[in-house]
């Protein structure tokens, strides 16, 4: 079960499970008030933060002390759509970490220090993790080359498709190369120091406490006290984005009464759009993905599509791009932005591999599947949805996505209604060329035919 309490405008959910005597502390802080040009250097700052030394602690003491008392202490970038409209979001940062009882008072005494005095002022130490950054971002394309491809693809669909290029794309692999090469660290030390005063305070702060029932109290306690002692903002800082929705998470069964708000920000301008993009890289293989915008998660459609991807990947695409075209790799997806994708993963074709996921298309509105088919689909997703939910996590869609259980369950019961018309009806509703707004992006070799075609843009 959940409870939740405020400390002082600080939401906290606190969730009673079997954890074995751990307790698992998270927090999440908005990045509405942040300017745009720091944005790009959000994923660095997070990749830092705990590691540069705070308060008495020089980066070394630091680790020692995290290593000593914790399981580790973790900080990501996290965009969270709206559960019902594609061009609404959440951003901001989440805070991770878990320890032993009787470790909790150093754990958060450590997150203490983290909030209240990073250390920003050593030029060498952030030297080495900025070059060790662009290293591991630089050798993960080749093994992650799908997911760059479809971040891309998917960049000009939604309107959180931008940020999430931003944060996880080539746009920010490209950026930590350049940060690596610069001569200068300072610019980024500074940014970085301006990207902590509008993070690491607890103004637009909600936090999240897993622990066994008999520990809840004590670990209450604690979380108090971390939010007591970190700053808050001398003057209240404006969102930069002028359209804040602010959402209560929806009551459910398991959690409750809710005091926890979302403030979603959206962008009345945006508009999605086509784009084609090549990056021409040293490699022998291609990573390819087609991204469609759909729909967003409580529309019935959504459980449509979800099956939908899983029947095309198993009874068209792994034969077409795989077993006849020697891809590694490939199939479609529906991702929780509601974008629908198609991926191929270490594949010797480019622009072949484009014409299957059509023609994937035009087997999806022909229907030529049976119901043996849809019912495998259903099983391979229903494995996915409900998979065991480990105690750590429990609670945590509703804490970050503020989907709760009785959406979840809706969400079960579409999935189980969809039918053969409902499969044929959305591959043409929304697959069908000309319907659906789409966007490409090949990651791979030099390729003459997509240089010679002025639609597509050459990185």
């Amino acid at each position: 079960f959940s409870d939740h309490t405020a400390v002082g405008d600080v939401p906290v959910q606190y969730c009673a499970q079997p954890t074995n005597g751990i307790i698992y502390f998270r927090a999440l802080s908005s990045l509405n008030t942040l300017p745009e040009e720091l944005k790009p250097y959000v994923p660095l700052f997070c990749s830092v933060i705990t590691k540069m030394g705070s308060g008495i602690y020089d980066y070394k003491k630091l680790a020692q002390q995290i290593e000593l008392t914790t399981g580790g202490m973790l900080s990501s970038p996290l965009i969270s759509p709206d559960d019902s409209n594609l061009d609404v979001y959440e951003q901001g940062v989440l805070f991770t970490s878990f320890c032993l009882e009787k470790n909790l008072p150093d754990m958060m005494h450590l997150w203490s220090e983290i909030f209240n005095e990073p250390h920003f002022d050593d030029e060498d130490r952030l030297g080495v993790l900025v070059r060790m950054r662009a290293q591991e971002l630089s050798n993960g394309v080749s093994d992650s080359g799908h997911l760059y491809a479809s971040v891309r693809a998917s960049r000009t669909l939604t309107a959180c498709g931008d940020v999430q290029e931003v944060f996880s794309g080539m746009d920010q692999v490209k950026l930590m190369q350049r940060i690596a090469e610069a001569s200068d660290i300072t610019i980024t030390l500074r940014k970085l120091s301006r990207i902590k005063k509008h993070v690491l305070n607890a103004d637009n702060m909600r936090c999240a406490v897993n622990a066994g029932p008999q520990q809840i109290s004590g670990a209450s306690k604690e979380v108090e006290q971390f939010l007591k002692r970190i700053h808050r903002s001398k003057k209240e800082r404006k969102a930069v984005r002028p359209l804040v929705i602010e959402k209560s998470l929806p009551l459910g069964r398991e959690t409750g009464h809710s005091n926890i708000t979302r403030k979603l920000i959206t962008d009345p301008t945006f508009k999605p759009c086509q784009m084609k993009t090549h990056f021409s890289l040293p490699f022998t293989v291609n990573y390819v993905a087609q991204c469609i915008r759909t729909a967003p998660y409580i529309s019935p459609d959504y459980a449509s599509l979800r099956i939908l991807a899983q029947l095309m990947t198993d009874k068209f695409l792994l034969r077409e791009i795989r077993e006849k075209a020697a891809a590694y790799g490939g199939g479609a997806n529906l991702n929780s932005r509601g974008v629908f994708g198609f991926y191929s993963y270490r594949d010797p074709n480019s622009l072949a591999t484009l014409s299957s996921f059509e023609q994937a298309i035009e087997w999806a509105k022909s229907g030529k599947f049976i119901q043996e088919d849809i019912d495998e689909a259903k099983l391979a997703v229903f494995s996915n949805v409900d998979a065991p939910v480990a105690p750590s996590d429990k609670g945590m869609t509703h804490f970050l996505y503020g989907i709760s259980d009785e959406m979840k369950q809706r969400q079960r019961e579409q999935l189980f209604e969809v039918n053969h018309k409902n499969l044929t009806d959305m591959a043409s509703k929304y697959l069908a060329c000309g319907q659906s707004t789409r966007g490409i992006t090949i990651l791979g070799p030099e390729n003459a035919s997509i240089t010679k075609d002025p639609t597509w843009i050459t990185r």
